[in-house]
């Protein structure tokens, strides 16, 4: 392939609501987990949920201390996230859906390899390679296609809220293309946003709903030709949601991280405490990548961390700097190994990953967010620019 095709190309990424089955599984795995770290720091969480019409399972294992598995709470729990999404239809509804849980104690062999214990460090809560990634493009550091696809659905979900939009129902999904030329982008080759709607909408009401939301969200002059924004295509979309589709936490990973753009290790994040390094060490290797690109080392970064299961210290530290950088890989591999401990222990403390804060990156992406001032989006922060410059020079 020569090193024109490769700077001339369009390249997609999507997204998808909060109303989304899948997503609303993630969201309600998520307030669990938060609801154990609230009781307990140190809280073990592995919970999946499934969603269907009428029905929501909750499986997993958590150890607590306390008062063990209160199924009462953690009834009220998926029904205040289903509310919280909107969900009060014919066939899903959070006042009356059914709520399975099939939770029990973590096993102890799980537990005796990630525990601390005497002069052994705690260890990664299981094996696997996890991806950070960051991008000097837009000032979220994020590749601007699943940023932008992201940014619609939030746009809409916010006035569907706030009562602006009382036609628009929670289920949609979005996806952004984007042109290159020359490796720049020269705006939206197309738009595609397709979202769940009242009984009675048309497929023209939807379209003069949903376009406005699209041209703000944009960038001027990125928006695409009208013949190629396509809003619910397949005319109608009144069925979404659990009842349209099963849902199941840990189907949108791709949405959750890079669009695409860059690797994804296989784990997904929703449903577990931050000792489980597919969350935690993800959430790291993306703040390492943002800093190193807002240090002025790279226009892009991208970085792999691995794990072993009970094991304290990471396998291998990958960087590449896509052939944007100022300093050689080694050398940003060296000043991590300095500046940070990349034990679950350390990304744990550094972070302050301990804290109820995992509901909220259930829904558009759990990077390229605002770090928020109860340490929500932690892994967010440029604070390591400073220390980055001054081992690095």
């Amino acid at each position: 392939m020569s090193n024109k095709k490769l700077k001339n190309y369009i390249f997609t990424s999507e997204s998808v609501s909060e109303g989304h089955p899948d997503k609303v599984c993630d969201r309600i795995s998520d307030a669990i987990v938060d609801y154990y770290i609230a009781k307990d720091q140190h809280a073990r969480t592995a919970v999946e949920t499934v969603a269907t019409t009428n029905y929501v399972g909750i499986l997993g294992e958590t150890r607590c201390s306390g008062d063990g598995i209160n199924h009462e709470e953690i009834e009220q729990i998926a029904r205040n996230a289903i509310k919280k999404i909107g969900y009060d239809q014919e066939g899903f509804s959070w006042k009356n859906v059914e709520i399975d849980i099939k939770i029990h104690e973590q096993s102890q062999d799980i537990a005796i390899g990630v525990d601390a214990d005497g002069d052994k460090d705690e260890g990664a809560g299981d094996q696997g390679i996890m991806f950070g990634f960051a991008t000097n493009v837009n000032e979220a550091y994020m590749p601007p296609e699943i940023y932008y696809s992201h940014k619609i659905l939030e746009a809409l979900a916010d006035d569907r809220h706030s009562g602006v939009l009382p036609d628009i129902e929670p289920d949609a999904k979005s996806q952004v293309t984007l042109r290159y030329v020359d490796g720049k982008i020269v705006g939206a080759d197309s738009i595609v946003v397709s979202t769940q709607h009242k009984e009675g909408i048309s497929q023209k009401d939807v379209r003069d709903i949903v376009k406005p939301y699209v041209e703000k969200v944009l960038p001027d002059g990125w928006m695409c030709p009208d013949d190629k924004l396509y809003i619910n295509p397949t005319g109608r979309f009144v069925i979404g949601g659990p009842v349209g589709d099963t849902g199941l936490t840990g189907r949108k990973i791709i949405v959750d991280t890079y669009g695409g753009v860059a690797p994804h290790g296989g784990g997904a994040f929703s449903g577990k405490d931050p000792t489980k390094v597919d969350r935690s060490a993800a959430y790291v290797a993306r703040y390492l990548a943002k800093n190193i690109v807002a240090a002025g080392y790279a226009e892009k970064c991208l970085i792999q961390l691995s794990y072993a299961i009970g094991v304290s210290y990471p396998i291998s530290v990958y960087v590449n700097l896509k052939g944007t950088g100022t300093v050689k890989e080694q050398v940003i591999v060296d000043a991590i190994n300095k500046i940070i401990d990349l034990s679950p222990r350390g990304i744990r403390e550094h972070l302050q990953l301990n804290r109820p804060i995992y509901e909220r990156t259930a829904a558009y992406g759990h990077f390229g967010r605002e770090a928020e001032s109860d340490g929500g989006f932690s892994w967010e922060k440029l604070d390591l620019v400073e220390k980055l410059r001054n081992e690095i020079g």
